[in-house]
């Protein structure tokens, strides 16, 4: 039986009924499937990402947020949608039918992303932060010190492993000193090279902290030596805001007061009188007031700041502008600084975005009135019992050496400085070539300042005895850079090459003059008509002018492959007009690699936790050639101290006689520095680097002992001897706690740096020890030295002898031999902060110290003398701890000046907008609350460098009636954003 012929059949037309139906079915599942999604991306902060992808992964289709980050995405249910924008997590999600139409999502932050994209300044260009060699720390914007900063520098202090910003007075018109990594020079400037927006060796206060977008300091010399022969000390990478894609304006400002955070502690009137009872001084004079000389010099400051910026950009142009106004009133009465600035940039593309234009213009002004510090040394010698005025309101005067009533010499002066600042710079870029693009950087800077002084004929000091004294000053620099070069970027495969070259030309000129004149019939002109003294000397007038050119040609290859192995090399040939003869051209050139180990494919176990390990390591060569200055290489004539009888004019003339010995051999100071660093991110919460870096200086410039003949002049300045430095630095920055209502995040550095002089000498130039820390101007102390710089030493060691303590007779007890007593350079410094965030609520604090650092206190030193009372005053703290005899130089007033300072504090509240970027941020403010230390001066801060100096060789770290009083400030203030 043939059984296929025999089955049962479905009827045809059943089967068309029934595919039929299929069909239909099958429809309807398909347009219930599908779903229309709609909704927000933002950050975590509630910011929209425009531009964030939505990626349907099935199908392939995705979409794109516009540019307040909406977006519409029709998806099908059960389909997994990928929400991806650059720097943060990939948020997945499966659709289904309890997913919301309005879907609204927050993204994460991710370290390890955000450093594969985060662009960082590293001289002549921009490269990923993960594609780095070199030892380059960042510093946002955002994050740098709030409130009232006086000096740019000041907004960076804390904030940089390594870089020490030391701000020794709380005069409102006075900078910082900076120092990364150590000193590397006995003469030459120490502080790192500024670079403003691709401009070399700028004035760091050109710019202002709210202009400012990000700082990246460059440390190693794999880094720095693209700077060549001004890149020793460190660089500064500056980098402004501009025009972006939209418009906004930007209004912050606050208002506060300030007091005095210390004073000295001596003896009040009535303390000063039961002395004398007690102690029975027959020759005391009791004058019947009751004064504190120090509060009568203060004041409680005032201050304002106010900042405005406007921007508006879109894809082919845009255009910033800012303008500030800043008011700062110190402690000290008369003391005070105003600035006015303003900035404004823009860009311009053309051609098809081939080309692209920037433009940028920074100026300022600065007034101030610059204080004459020796009302501190007074304040701290008078009596208390003297009335600041007499009965018929004169100021009391009461004769004696270095008594002269403070606040007369604060009131009978009129001192007047203005300072003038303007940085313009033009750069094009022009695509030649799809990898190629040339560059032109035009910039010039000019500074300006001008001083003017006037000492009426009742003034104390000089005005009486000069019958007025009268005097002008005006000085200026100009600086004209151009700079062009290449750049060739490709990448190809899991290949990465960026290849630079280029040529700069600088050019510096300075100049100014002076003017002073005594003798004046009246005070009715102050210092506005020099020509009505009646006094002439010589040296009234002078003038002076210089010249300097720097001639450069640089060149850098970074190679990275797959991610994982980078190198970087650089090279640049500095010729300068400073150096000798027979070395007009300097090479320094540098080489660092990297290597991502947390891309390897045998850490893909520890993704989990490890989320990026970099090891880096690099060397190279940099220089410093501040210490040489214009035409030190020559041989110069000046006015010798001697004059000639003319016999055919029959006067007498000025001599003119050599003044320096020419040396065809000065060049600039070299420094080799090794670098190992290590770059890890744990969790995603906790990113850190670790750096280990050795620098060596040579050929140190001094000026020389020399005999005489052969020499003419009996100094040279020579290039003799070496110096090191090494030391550890570590960066740590963690998001404890990171969700959408509540943020903690904290962030620490910490430096360690040993400084020692190796050599000083050779066989043409000797100086064994250099005496240094001058005492001479203090009582008992002329020709005296607190310091030497000498081999195995670091500059700034206290050298002295040894206090025991006192004998019966209360005379001190000190060592025969001398011997270090101390140390002027920290054992390590840090910085620390930490950030809180609830809902619209901000509370952060920020605080810095130096720790392991000696001072010598010479302001107790010459209080402490038992022979003051009862004409001067003394501290209340020596009050039964004296000797018999007048104090000695010695380690009893060595000090350890370790400290920490609360820095800041702030507590803010925002006002966020609907619908808008607009936001208002309420905030108070607190500076300088409390300092943690040992110290027993007025401030254990101590300034390294003193005046004009800015070695750091003349007197660090000696407090000298240097005791103007740091202010402690609270402030109210606003932040608005009208944006869209």
């Amino acid at each position: 039986m043939n059984h296929t012929k025999t089955t049962a059949r479905t009827p045809w037309a059943l089967q068309s009924l029934a595919l039929i139906l299929t069909l239909l079915l099958s429809v309807g599942s398909f347009a219930q499937d599908k779903k229309l999604l709609t909704g927000v991306v933002s950050d975590n902060a509630g910011v929209a990402l425009p531009g964030a992808t939505i990626l349907e992964t099935a199908t392939k289709k995705s979409v794109v947020t516009d540019e307040n980050g909406k977006y519409t995405i029709e998806v099908t249910s059960g389909n997994t949608i990928e929400i991806s924008f650059i720097g943060f997590e990939t948020h997945i999600a499966v659709v289904n039918a309890s997913t919301p139409s309005t879907l609204n999502v927050s993204l994460k932050e991710s370290a390890t992303m955000l450093d594969a994209v985060e662009l960082v300044s590293v001289g002549y260009g921009k490269m990923r932060k993960s594609d780095l060699t070199g030892s380059i720390s960042t510093v946002r914007g955002d994050d740098l010190v709030k409130g009232v900063v006086a000096s740019t520098e000041q907004a960076l202090q804390g904030k940089v492993a390594g870089l020490s910003i030391i701000q020794g007075t709380g005069d409102p018109a006075s900078g910082a000193t900076m120092r990364l990594r150590g000193g590397t020079s006995l003469t030459a400037n120490n502080s790192p090279l500024v670079v403003v927006d691709g401009v070399a060796g700028v004035d760091i206060n050109i710019v202002q902290p709210q202009d400012i977008k990000s700082v990246d300091v460059l440390k190693d010399a794999s880094a720095t030596a693209i700077y060549g022969s001004r890149g020793a000390n460190g660089v500064i990478i500056i980098t402004t805001k501009a025009g972006t894609k939209s418009s906004s304006v930007t209004y912050s400002g606050l208002t506060g007061i300030s007091e005095a955070a210390n004073n000295l502690d001596l003896l009040s009137a009535n303390q000063w009188r039961q002395y004398v009872r007690e102690n029975n001084i027959a020759d005391a004079v009791d004058y019947g007031g009751n004064t504190d000389w120090q509060k009568e010099l203060q004041q409680q400051g005032f201050m304002q700041q106010h900042n405005l910026g406007l921007t508006s950009g879109g894809e082919e142009s845009g255009l910033r502008a800012s303008l500030s106004y800043l008011k700062n009133e110190g402690v000290i009465k008369t003391t005070e600084l105003e600035r006015l600035s303003g900035n404004i940039s823009g860009y311009q593309y053309a051609l098809n975005k081939a080309l692209k234009f920037d433009v940028g213009l920074f100026a300022n002004i600065d007034k101030w009135h610059p204080l004459d510090y020796r009302v501190f040394e007074r304040s701290f010698n008078l009596n208390p019992t003297i009335p600041v005025y007499n009965n018929d309101g004169s100021f009391t005067e009461v004769g004696g050496t270095l008594y002269e009533n403070p606040v007369e010499i604060l009131t009978n002066r009129r001192v007047d400085n203005e300072r003038h600042r303007l940085l313009g710079t033009f750069k094009t870029e022009a695509k030649l070539f799809r990898d190629l693009t040339a560059i032109a950087n035009l910039s010039l800077e000019h500074n300006a300042m001008q001083g003017a002084t006037y000492k009426p004929t009742y003034a104390v000091l000089e005005g009486r005895t000069e019958n007025g004294y009268a005097q002008r000053t005006y000085s200026e620099y100009t600086t004209a850079q151009a700079e062009v070069y290449l750049q060739y970027a490709r990448e190809f495969g899991k290949h990465n090459v960026n290849v630079m070259g280029g040529y700069s030309y600088l050019e510096n000129v300075y100049d100014g003059f002076g003017a002073q004149r005594s003798g004046f019939e009246t005070d009715l002109f102050s210092y506005n008509n020099l020509g009505a003294g009646s006094n002439y000397r010589l040296g009234d007038v002078y003038s002076y002018k210089g010249k300097s050119n720097l001639v450069s040609i640089f060149g850098r290859l970074n190679y990275a492959f797959d991610s994982r192995y980078m190198l970087t090399a650089t090279v640049r040939r500095d010729g300068s007009s400073r150096f000798g003869d027979n070395n007009k051209w300097g090479v320094f050139p540098s080489a660092a690699v990297a290597w991502t180990i947390s891309n390897e494919k045998f850490m893909d176990a520890t993704d989990n936790w490890l989320t990026n390990l970099k090891f880096r390591a690099g060397i190279g060569v940099t220089g410093n050639q501040d210490g040489i200055g214009e035409y030190k290489s020559l041989s110069i004539l000046g006015v010798g101290r001697d004059s000639y009888y003319d016999p055919e004019t029959g006067m007498w003339s000025l001599a003119y006689a050599p003044i320096q010995n020419p040396n065809a051999d000065l060049k600039w100071e070299s420094t080799r520095q090794t670098n190992i660093g290590i770059d890890f991110s744990l969790w995603n919460r906790i990113t850190g680097t670790f750096e280990w870096y050795q620098k060596e200086t040579n050929d140190l410039l001094y000026t020389y002992q020399v005999p005489q003949p052969p020499y003419l002049v009996g100094t040279m300045l020579a290039n003799v001897g070496d110096l090191s430095n090494k030391g550890i630095e570590l960066s740590l920055n963690a998001d404890i706690v990171k969700n959408e209502k509540f943020t903690w995040n904290t962030n620490l550095v910490f430096g360690k740096n040993k400084q020692k002089i190796e050599r000083l000498s050779n066989q043409t130039y000797q100086a064994d020890v250099i005496y240094s820390g001058s005492l001479h101007g203090l009582a008992g102390m002329s020709n005296q030295f607190s310091q030497v710089i000498a081999e195995q030493f670091a500059v700034g060691t206290f050298w002295g002898r040894e206090f025991y303590g006192f004998n019966e007779a209360g005379e001190e007890i000190l060592s025969e031999d001398y011997k270090v007593i101390g140390d002027v350079q920290p054992d390590f410094t840090m910085g620390v902060g930490m950030n809180f965030t609830y809902k619209n609520f901000d509370l952060g604090w920020t605080g810095y110290g130096m720790f392991g650092n000696d001072a010598l206190n010479a302001t107790a030193m010459m209080l402490s003398d038992p022979n003051r009372m009862p004409s001067y005053n003394i501290p209340d703290a020596y009050y039964y701890n004296y000797g018999t005899t007048a104090p000695t130089y010695s380690s009893r007033w060595i000090e350890d000046a370790s400290f920490f300072r609360l820095q800041t504090v702030s507590l803010g509240y925002t006002i966020p907008f609907k619908e808008s970027k607009s936001k208002l941020r309420l905030y108070v403010l607190g500076q300088n609350l409390a300092v943690i230390t040992g110290y027993n001066g007025v401030d254990p801060e101590i300034p390294l460098v003193s005046g004009d100096d800015q070695t750091g060789l003349a007197n660090p770290g000696i407090d000298r009636f240097n005791n103007f009083p740091r202010p402690r400030t609270f402030s109210v203030g606003l932040n608005f954003t009208l944006g869209n």
